[in-house]
């Protein structure tokens, strides 16, 4: 068996977009018939450029070989141009593709593909949600609105999670780590201090940041938000500043997670030995695909740190997080999107259930993609996945952040 053809899908969900501006999905093909389906998380470049990237991987280092090699693979497209170092882009390609592979192997063989990595550990997986305003709240208020977030995490504990995230604390500017305002502190505070009475001891209080911060300002505001437990602070400062990461995990009481912006066990090491987080969150699309991140998730094991697959994509990725989580020990929550097109996209193959998600027995992945739908919602702008802003921190009149769906390109 041999690996043929390659076809590519940018598919966008419709608004409001939970998950992204667009999707990269890879339909891959075998000589015998065989189709895989993977995703790439890949959004250093425009999915116009990416497409072209994720050809000359395939093209370069897998078209003719047998998906059994996968190993062999990674270490080409690894070694490629004489680097042998993580590179977020050509990952980004090759991730979607090894979840391909993997799709294939599993149907060849008629099994899921955690059967095929260790087998099935955990039945039910614990599942999180990001706090998404509901029906009845305002789209653009919502994601500074404390009493609105514990509403909507009121909601999620009543649907059965037990487990909410939520990033109150913005903004994401280019300009790397800043101290935040006490404004940000304060809004934090209040968003901590309503959910966490809206959902008592029912639920965790995941607290989220995108690398925004100064080593002393994540310090600042961690501890701010220790008198309500979160079980975790998220990328608390940039991704690349490891030992800096290290410094606020040593002065903060929350436990540090981070790894959605990672690729390959060399920068998660790094995070392990630097005792920088105890929680790894990897996106499978992006960090080196199921079986890089299944090595991963057993060098945690000897730090005594868990996995929570990181989400921020389709379903196709998500797929892959569920495999995985199926087939390790130390899995702590993976983070789901659960939105109506996410489950037609996959014709319902994928569900949470009570705030759990069962890992399905199908072959592959275990998912069966509506391919005329994902061509149906082509991506026709000009933004990348996502995006941060130019403008720096508003000390004045303080920051507004508009959340996970980045506005439509008018």
């Amino acid at each position: 068996m041999k690996l043929q053809e390659l076809d590519i899908i940018v598919t966008a969900p419709p608004a409001p977009g939970w998950g992204g501006r667009y999707w990269i999905l890879v339909k891959v093909t075998t000589d015998t018939g065989i189709t895989g389906w993977g995703e790439c998380y890949a959004s250093t470049i425009g999915p116009e450029a990416m497409t072209h990237v994720i050809r000359d991987v395939f093209a370069r280092h897998m078209e003719g070989e047998n998906p059994e090699n996968i190993e062999l693979m990674f270490r080409r497209v690894y070694s490629s141009g004489f680097t042998q170092r993580p590179d977020l882009t050509v990952m980004g390609a090759f991730s979607g593709l090894e979840i391909a592979c993997w799709d294939i192997l599993g149907k060849d063989r008629d099994r899921p593909v955690h059967a095929l990595i260790g087998g099935r550990m955990n039945d039910r997986i614990r599942a999180y949600t990001y706090l998404y305003p509901l029906a009845r709240h305002d789209l653009t208020s919502f994601w500074n609105d404390a009493d609105a977030a514990a509403d909507s995490a009121a909601e999620m504990v009543r649907q059965g999670f037990t487990a909410v995230k939520f990033d109150p604390a913005g903004p994401y500017t280019i300009r790397g780590g800043h101290m935040p305002a006490m404004s940000d502190i304060s809004r934090s505070v209040a968003f901590c201090k309503a959910i966490r009475e809206a959902v008592g001891d029912r639920a965790d209080l995941l607290f989220g940041t995108h690398g925004q911060f100064s080593t002393a300002g994540a310090i600042r505001m961690g501890q701010a938000l220790e008198p309500y437990s979160p079980l975790w602070f998220e990328e608390p400062v940039p991704p690349d500043m490891v030992e800096d990461m290290a410094r606020v995990a040593r002065n903060v009481r929350i436990p540090v997670a981070t790894g959605e912006r990672l690729t390959t066990r060399a920068e998660f090491g790094a995070v392990l030995r630097a005792g920088a987080a105890e929680i790894l969150q990897p996106a499978l699309g992006r960090a080196g695909g199921i079986w890089e991140m299944k090595k991963v998730a057993a060098m945690a094991e000897l730090f005594n740190a868990q996995m929570a697959p990181h989400l921020y994509a389709g379903p196709v990725e998500w797929a892959a997080n569920i495999q995985l989580a199926a087939a390790i020990p130390n899995i702590l929550l993976l983070e789901t999107i659960d939105t109506p097109f996410h489950r037609a996209l996959v014709r319902d193959s994928l569900k949470v259930e009570d705030g759990f998600v069962t890992p399905p027995d199908a072959p592959g992945l275990g998912i069966e993609v509506d391919e005329d739908l994902a061509r149906a919602h082509p991506f026709d702008g000009d933004g990348l996945h996502l995006q941060m802003q130019e403008a720096p921190c508003d000390y004045a009149r303080g920051n507004v952040f508009l959340g996970g769906a980045p506005p439509k390109e008018g």
